[in-house]
C-alpha cells in the first residue's frame, strides 16, 4: 500500500506464496503451475466483472484492503482501517462459512500494521510503524516477519534488518525462490516511491536493487505483485498521464528475468476513476484480487490473462 504514513493522516473520504500467474505462458515460454490449494470461495464467483469480496464480512462500511490467503487456503488475511490506524484481520474457513474477521494476535497496540504476505516457507510478512527498539521515535513503516505456531498463532515479529531504512518500506511479494519485492520511499529512486527487489542468497536477503526506469518513474510506483518465475509484475502507480484516478494498476513482463519491458496500463477493464491498488493472485491461481472503492475486489484470473494477451 503506497505511503501508508501519509494516507493515514488524510480524511477517510480521501484515505485511503508462492506467487504465480494463472496458467499463462511467461516470457520464457513456459507455463506457471498452480499450488494445490483447496479454497472454498463465496458465491457468486466473479467472471469478467469485478465483484466485492465477502461483502459485510471482509468488505464492510470501513476501509478494507489487501488480500493474502494462507498456504492451506483456509485463512484469509487483510487490512482494515479503524480510527485512522490500520489493523491486520483474519477470517478462517470453518468447513461451513468464513468466520467474522478478527485482529491478528501479533498486532501492536497504538500502531499500524498492514500489507500481509506469505513467503514460500510459510512465514507471514507485513509492514508496521511499531518502533524497532525502545529508543526508536521515527514513525516510518518497516517490513516485519513472523512464523506460524500452533492453533493459528504466530511468533513475536522480527524486523527485517537487511531491507529496512529510515524511509517507508511497504507491500511485499515473493518469487518462488524467496526473492522479495517491495516498495520504498528511500532516497536515490526515480520518484516518490519505487519498487525494489532483495534477492535471497544463502538464506540471507541482499541489498535491495531498484527495478529501473521501465517500472519506476518520476511518479509513485508501489504495491508490487511478482509471479513465481519473476517474469511478470503487476503493480500500482499514481498520477501517470494514462491514469484514471488516484492510482491505477499496471503490468510489465521480463524476457530474461533481468530486463523489464515498459509497463502497460490495464485500461478501464480493471482500473476505475478511484484508487486501484494492492494486486494479488489467489494461491490456486483462479482469481485476481485488488483493492478499490474502499473494498477488496476480485475477478476471474482468466479474464486478466486475456487482457494481457497471455
Amino acid at each position: 500500500m503506497r505511503s501508508l504514513k501519509h494516507l493515514l493522516v488524510l480524511p477517510l473520504i480521501t484515505f485511503l506464496l508462492m506467487n504465480t500467474l494463472p496458467h499463462c505462458s511467461g516470457s520464457a515460454g513456459k507455463k506457471e503451475t498452480s499450488m494445490a490449494t483447496d479454497i472454498t470461495y463465496p458465491q457468486p464467483l466473479p467472471d469478467s466483472t469485478a465483484l466485492t469480496f465477502l461483502p459485510n464480512l471482509v468488505s464492510k462500511d470501513s476501509f478494507d484492503f489487501n488480500a493474502a490467503f494462507s498456504p492451506d487456503g483456509r485463512s484469509y488475511y487483510f487490512t482494515r482501517n479503524i480510527n485512522h490506524k490500520t489493523i491486520i484481520h483474519v477470517s478462517h474457513y470453518n468447513d461451513t462459512n468464513w468466520t467474522e474477521p478478527m485482529p491478528i494476535d501479533f498486532g501492536a497496540n497504538g500502531h499500524s500494521d498492514a500489507d500481509p504476505a506469505f513467503a514460500p516457507d510459510g512465514k507471514l510478512y507485513f509492514i508496521s510503524d511499531r518502533p524497532k527498539n525502545a529508543s526508536d521515535t521515527l514513525p516510518d513503516f518497516d517490513i516485519w516477519v513472523t512464523s506460524p505456531l500452533a492453533n493459528n498463532s504466530w511468533s513475536a515479529p522480527q524486523r527485517l534488518e537487511s531491507i529496512n531504512t529510515d524511509s517507508n518500506e511497504f507491500y511485499i511479494s515473493f518469487g518462488a525462490n524467496g526473492n522479495l519485492y517491495f516498495a520504498s520511499s528511500r532516497p536515490g529512486g526515480y520518484g516518490e516511491e519505487d519498487i525494489y527487489v532483495s534477492r535471497l542468497v544463502n538464506a540471507q536477503y541482499t541489498t535491495p536493487t531498484n527495478l529501473g526506469p521501465a517500472i519506476n518513474t518520476a511518479r509513485a510506483e508501489f504495491d508490487p505483485f511478482i509471479t513465481a518465475r519473476e517474469d511478470l509484475l503487476v503493480f500500482a502507480s499514481s498520477n501517470r498521464a494514462d491514469g484514471f484516478g488516484g492510482a491505477d494498476l499496471y503490468y510489465a513482463q521480463s524476457a530474461n528475468n533481468q530486463t523489464w519491458q515498459p509497463a502497460i496500463h490495464f485500461d478501464n477493464r480493471i482500473n476505475t476513476n478511484t484508487r486501484d491498488f494492492c494486486p494479488y493472485f489467489s494461491p490456486d491461481l483462479k482469481y485476481f484480487f485488488f483493492s478499490s472503492e474502499r473494498n477488496v475486489k476480485w475477478i476471474n484470473a482468466a479474464y486478466l490473462r486475456k487482457i494481457m494477451g497471455l
